[in-house]
C-alpha cells in the first residue's frame, strides 16, 4: 500500500514509483544542505528540485505554486545567514 494518495499521483500524472524516487532525491539534496561543508551545493540542488516542483504545480494549475518559491528563498536566506562563503559570493551590501 502506497503512502501517496492516488488522487495526488493522478493530478501530477506521475507513477507512484517515480514519486518515491523523487522523494529520495529530495532527501539526498536535504542531507547535502544540512552538512555545513556541502551546504552551498545542497542549496543549488534543492533550488533545482523546487524549480521542478514549481513547474509541476503551474502545469496542473495548483494555486499553491508560490510555496516552493518561498521555500527556496528561505533556503538561500538561511544559508546566507550561516555560511560566510555565500556572503562572500553574493555580497553584503548592508
Amino acid at each position: 500500500m502506497s503512502m501517496i494518495p492516488d488522487e495526488l499521483v493522478e493530478q501530477v500524472r506521475d507513477s507512484a514509483d517515480l514519486v518515491g524516487i523523487i522523494g529520495w532525491v529530495e532527501l539526498v539534496c536535504l542531507v547535502a544542505y544540512v552538512i555545513p561543508r556541502t551546504s552551498p551545493i545542497g542549496a543549488v540542488l534543492l533550488t533545482g528540485y523546487l524549480g521542478g516542483a514549481t513547474a509541476t504545480q503551474v502545469r496542473v494549475e495548483d494555486p499553491w505554486f508560490l510555496f516552493p518559491i518561498a521555500v527556496g528563498v528561505l533556503i538561500w536566506g538561511a544559508l546566507w545567514l550561516r555560511d560566510p562563503r555565500v556572503v562572500a559570493i553574493l555580497g553584503n551590501n548592508g
